[in-house]
């Protein structure tokens, strides 16, 4: 078996080939890049639900995690500063794990009917200061760790992804039944625990959505 699917030649090795091959940037492109949050990406971190955070480890072993919450649920301290409250979940923890030893992350913020996304990258760290996550309280719980983000580049993303996607677009949505739900997947992969137990059990941590 080999991992060689096309042909080594094709291959783009470095970043001035890529360039030479993909072509300048928009100047338009290059000048909408800040270095800072302005009231534009203050106002669409507000109504946010989601977001997905890319991280890597020091070996560059990549991660991408989704997270979501009620609408501004990351708070913006500051025109540079982000907080990400961690809600309970399965504790891989694979996030904090990276940035523990390779700070830089990449944020993707979406908002449900709006094409375009807002990209954030910068540097983060994982904090426990209480007094810092008590605002964050959601269902009587404060969570117990969060990610602080110190903003390098943020810029608004050209929706043509989510309108090609139809990700927003309610007559695209594939039916519930047509893909197995997580419970029955995970009790094929771990042969661990049976699947109505496995669904159930999913069912109700949905329903406490366990913050």
């Amino acid at each position: 078996m080999t991992d060689c699917f096309d042909d080594p030649a094709a291959r783009i090795a470095d970043a001035d080939a890529l360039r030479g091959h993909i072509g300048p940037v928009s100047p338009l492109a290059a000048s909408k890049m800040l270095r800072r949050l302005d009231h534009f990406c203050r106002d669409f971190i507000a109504l946010s639900p989601f977001l997905v955070l890319a991280s890597c480890d020091a070996e560059g072993n990549a991660d991408a995690s989704p997270r979501g919450d009620g609408p501004g649920f990351v708070r913006v301290l500051d025109d540079k500063t982000l907080l990400i409250p961690d809600r309970r979940g399965n504790n891989l923890i694979d996030s904090f794990r990276n940035i523990v030893s390779s700070p830089g992350v990449g944020l993707v913020f979406m908002v449900p009917g709006i094409p375009e996304t807002l990209r954030v990258n910068g540097k983060a760290h994982a904090t426990r200061d209480p007094a810092l996550l008590a605002p964050s309280i959601m269902q009587e719980r404060v969570p117990v760790t969060g990610l602080i983000v110190t903003v390098e580049e943020a810029y608004f993303h050209c929706g043509k992804a989510l309108i090609r996607s139809k990700l927003w677009d309610p007559a695209s949505q594939v039916p519930r039944h047509s893909f197995p739900t997580l419970g029955r997947i995970i009790a094929d992969q771990t042969k661990a625990v049976d699947g109505d137990e496995a669904d159930r059990n999913l069912e109700e941590a949905y329903r406490l959505r366990l913050y």
